[in-house]
């Protein structure tokens, strides 16, 4: 099988790729995100592809999240939900950040009001040899969605995602979500050669999945880093960044806008930039004047709404997303997101408009 084959035996031709459909290119997301000119301000949400939408709660219901992940007809329809409410600039690929490790093999399972847990957390290196590479033949469901997705999508963009070598490492060593990262950061400072190693091995694994996902069709990618926010600038710059921007070089020559985004990494945003995105995320404790700042010329910004707000009322809503759009002002290129994602109890209403209030106030 080939890289761009899926398992009904479609291969997805040139003219299906979005990034070389003249009015994918031309959209607002991807007119933004190359800081170029927009008619309006684009908007898309972290999460938007399911929790708060009721249409996706009964689609997924008594079916586990990772067997959703694997059922193109399910992934399709779940991505084309907040598109068809919302009217968002961009759909984000439904999946999760732990996909391309299940799928190599690591005996993981998303556990309900838990999230990812580890049967056998990665300590040893011994243990890192049973991370083997990622081939597209091993996420077939990964290329059939995105082909589906992209022949129902016409003009709006697809964007593909990958977790961070960081947040999976952390997820590894821990065995499960952490507040604390205690095994992850004893492993960083205490054995940094394992850590180097064992980051190297997820940055390969993390770019081979993304280019499963722009070959298929994906307009644009982003790279979670959800938990770097944990970590000094020093520590980030020595044992995480390295990895990161491993990630992004190799998928520098595919034409497609790069995202880079964590939570509470607003002393890290400098660094970010460096690991080479065209686009930083930027959470809601930062404004984007200031991000702007601190990632310095050269990159569109993402953000940065605080997801709570979108529980206090129509007019707050407005007048906080109005303190965005104002922040904004003088960027080079800015999408409109929320600075982390959507609530599970979000009024699915609020973000519908969200959205219309940004398209108007910013319309060109």
């Amino acid at each position: 099988m080939s890289a761009n084959a899926s398992p009904t035996g479609h291969t997805p031709t040139a003219t299906s790729h979005p990034v070389k459909d003249d009015a994918v290119r031309d959209s607002a997301f991807l007119k933004a995100c190359r800081r170029e000119p927009v008619p309006h301000t684009p908007v898309w949400f972290m999460r938007q592809a399911g929790r708060s939408l009721p249409e996706y709660r009964k689609v997924r219901e008594g079916i586990g999240m990772l067997d959703s992940c694997m059922r193109p007809d399910l992934v399709t329809e779940i991505t084309l939900q907040p598109v068809r409410r919302h009217h968002v600039d961009a759909a984000i690929f439904f999946s999760d950040i732990v996909v391309p490790l299940k799928a190599i093999g690591v005996d993981l399972d998303i556990k309900p009001g838990v999230g990812p847990v580890v049967e056998r957390p990665v300590r040893t290196r011994a243990d890192l040899d049973r991370l083997r590479d990622l081939t597209p033949e091993d996420v077939p469901y990964v290329t059939e969605a995105i082909g589906m997705l992209t022949r129902e999508l016409g003009p709006t963009p697809l964007i593909g995602f990958a977790g961070a070598p960081f947040t999976l490492a952390s997820y590894l060593v821990e065995g499960g979500p952490s507040r604390t990262y205690e095994n992850a950061k004893a492993m960083m400072y205490g054995d940094p050669g394992l850590w180097a190693d064992l980051l190297d091995r997820l940055a390969e694994i993390t770019a081979a999945f993304l280019k499963v996902q722009i070959a298929a069709g994906a307009s644009a990618v982003q790279l979670f880093d959800s938990w770097a926010g944990a970590l000094a600038p020093a520590d980030y710059r020595r044992s995480v960044l390295p990895a990161s921007a491993k990630v992004f070089r190799a998928v520098a020559d595919h034409g497609v806008p790069r995202i880079h985004f964590g939570v509470g990494t607003g002393e890290l945003l400098g660094p970010m930039g460096e690991a080479g995105a065209d686009v930083v995320g930027v959470d809601w404790r930062v404004p984007l004047d200031e991000a702007a700042r601190r990632v310095g010329p050269g990159k569109a910004l993402q953000g940065n709404l605080d997801p709570t707000v979108l529980f206090a009322g129509h007019e707050a809503v407005e007048t906080k997303a109005r303190e965005v759009l104002d922040s904004a002002a003088g960027l080079e290129g800015h999408v409109f997101n929320l600075g982390h994602g959507v609530m599970p109890s979000t009024d699915p209403d609020a973000l519908t408009r969200l959205v219309e209030y940004v398209h108007t106030q910013t319309a060109r």
